[in-house]
């Protein structure tokens, strides 16, 4: 789906001394809009995770729906969840969760945001801030996206007093992720530079589940094939995994079998990241699940074409 032509500004933080950058996309809409914020991957910007998925989470701005803002981290990285992060913006001490508090002040104050309705949308690196933000600030959230990113082992876990509080969260992770496992254990750049111990995709949904009370069994939902079927060779599949209890936040995990380190349904990924799913809509699951505005995606743009 093609996304829509919407401008884009850069615009400016100081956080505590520093600096720091974002790029806020669409027109002035109506007032009380969503919020969504956008968290690059490792070695990336917010220009770059722009390009990497062909803009198509700006379809979330079409017609003023809601207010998007990708924010640039600190040399292309985050201070994330992760006790064995290495990157400058942990080893300088940049306090990314000031940060990400201070942007949704901003767009509250000049581009008529709704405090109340603020989703995170990380990747990679920036699933693993979006994970953090789960648990520092979700007072400040009404929802998590994390694709290709897994909770990190306790022992690797780098908030140290989590805040408990119930936040709905949905999972995107493919089962040939060649950086981050999709069954767990130890992430890395294609087996060097490893970046710490994570718990699997499963586990991780599980563990939000707990976290937000719900008892009830999960539910699983075959969303379709690619064309031609089956998973095979140049195949790909999609599987949701729901948890689900009235009262309760909701967690969902979608298991792209076969596919790498990508976001689906946006943009091709280079192949050392391995296959990407394009006929999974992530951005109208992400709208779907955060109950965004209408407008941002067709009812069923989040289903898998047959």
């Amino acid at each position: 789906m093609t996304a829509p032509d919407v401008p884009a500004t850069t615009q400016t933080l100081q956080v505590q001394g520093k600096t720091r950058t974002l790029t806020v996309v669409g027109r002035t809409g109506r007032q009380s809009r969503p919020i969504v914020l956008l968290l690059h991957g490792s070695h990336q910007t917010a220009a770059k995770l722009r390009a990497f998925t062909a803009h198509a989470f700006e379809r979330l701005a079409a017609d003023g729906a809601a207010v998007l803002a990708y924010l640039d981290g600190y040399k292309q990285h985050w201070n994330d969840a992760r006790i064995s992060n290495r990157f400058a913006a942990r080893t300088e001490e940049y306090d990314d969760v000031a940060f990400v508090r201070d942007t949704i002040d901003l767009l509250v104050r000049r581009h008529g945001g709704d405090p109340s309705r603020v989703y995170v949308v990380g990747f990679s690196n920036g699933g693993q801030m979006a994970i953090r933000l789960a648990h520092e600030i979700p007072d400040l959230l009404a929802g998590a996206a994390v694709i290709s990113a897994t909770q990190p082992a306790e022992e690797n876990f780098a908030p140290t007093n989590p805040v408990h509080h119930p936040l709905p969260i949905m999972l995107v992770h493919g089962t040939k992720d060649p950086l981050v496992p999709y069954g767990g254990g130890m992430a890395a750049m294609w087996g060097l530079r490893p970046r710490g111990l994570g718990l699997s995709a499963p586990e991780t949904a599980r563990y939000y589940a707990q976290r937000n009370q719900i008892s009830a069994e999960p539910v699983t939902e075959q969303l379709g094939r690619t064309k031609g079927g089956g998973t095979g060779r140049g195949k790909t599949s999609v599987t949701a995994l729901h948890y689900r209890q009235p009262g309760r936040p909701a967690v969902s995990l979608y298991t792209i079998d076969g596919g790498g380190h990508t976001i689906p349904g946006t943009k091709r990924a280079p192949f050392l990241m391995g296959r990407t799913d394009l006929t999974f809509d992530t951005v109208a699951a992400v709208a779907a699940f955060c109950s965004l505005p209408a407008d941002a995606a067709p009812p069923d743009a989040f289903r898998i074409s047959s």
